[in-house]
């Protein structure tokens, strides 16, 4: 387990500095090299080329950052949503309480890569429509944790002498419920990130990521599904990087369950 730990928080730090400093690193990822066509890897590209002569480390690195931002950027806008909805309905129940979960079934009803799918053919492509696409269904789980906490939080005995003092209800649920959502939420948050990686590559695959000839894993991918036989590197450079990515993510949000919840680590 700790072998696994230290694995993943190296593949995630390799892919954040990557990410963080390859912009600045005199990459080229969009230059044309039309006499270097699908080379394979070697010494002047040591992951080959595309099929328009484009070093794929550079892509690679590219991707990584979008990756990265688009991640970010969707975990903290379905947080700050699904938080704030869900400690709300969990703080004054009743019609509002009502309301919020009916919303939240709504869209759950819906899968929610689809209904990515079908806000972003709507917006078209684009960094900010793709944080948006995904956003639009990824605060429910946030939602639903939060509600739960809420509920279970507000009857607590120092809740109940902040409400006996006359303290407003967002100064309680800031500073005496928040704090106690942090772990769960926490480990929420270390999922989301996983599937907003999955989410972005899988947008930029159906054509409605970023626009060409910006880099992504997903866009990549499916560049080089039609030269898997002739140049497979093509496909394997992105999709190691992304699998690497999501398995390490994952890993670390089932080792924080673990550590935050004594339940799950006795199973």
């Amino acid at each position: 387990m700790t072998r696994g730990i230290g694995i993943a928080g190296v593949v995630l730090a390799a892919w954040v500095l990557l990410a963080v400093t390859g912009p600045g690193a005199g990459l080229e990822p969009d230059c044309i090299a039309l006499a270097d066509i699908l080379a394979a890897p070697g010494a002047e590209a040591l992951l080959g080329r595309d099929d328009l002569g484009r070093d794929m480390v550079a892509r690679v690195v590219v991707g990584a950052r979008i990756s990265l931002l688009v991640a970010v950027g969707v975990v903290a806008a379905t947080a700050l949503v699904g938080i704030t909805i869900g400690m709300v309905a969990g703080w004054f129940g009743g019609m509002i309480d009502l309301l919020c979960m009916c919303v939240v079934e709504v869209f759950q009803a819906f899968p929610g890569l689809l209904l990515a799918i079908a806000f972003a053919a709507v917006l078209g492509p684009g960094l900010d429509n793709v944080v948006l696409a995904l956003a639009i269904g990824g605060w429910i789980g946030f939602a639903r944790l939060a509600r739960a906490q809420t509920l279970a939080l507000k009857s607590r005995e120092h809740v109940a002498a902040a409400i006996g003092l006359g303290i407003s209800t967002s100064v309680i649920l800031v500073r005496h419920i928040l704090p106690l959502l942090v772990a769960p939420l926490l480990v929420e948050a270390t999922f989301a990130l996983g599937a907003a990686i999955v989410g972005e590559a899988g947008l930029s695959f159906l054509g409605l990521g970023v626009p060409p000839p910006t880099a992504s894993w997903g866009t990549m991918i499916r560049d080089g599904v039609a030269y898997m036989l002739v140049a497979p590197h093509m496909v394997i450079a992105p999709g190691v990087a992304l699998v690497a990515v999501v398995l390490a993510v994952n890993v670390l949000g089932d080792r924080l369950r673990d550590r935050l919840d004594p339940r799950s680590a006795g199973h």
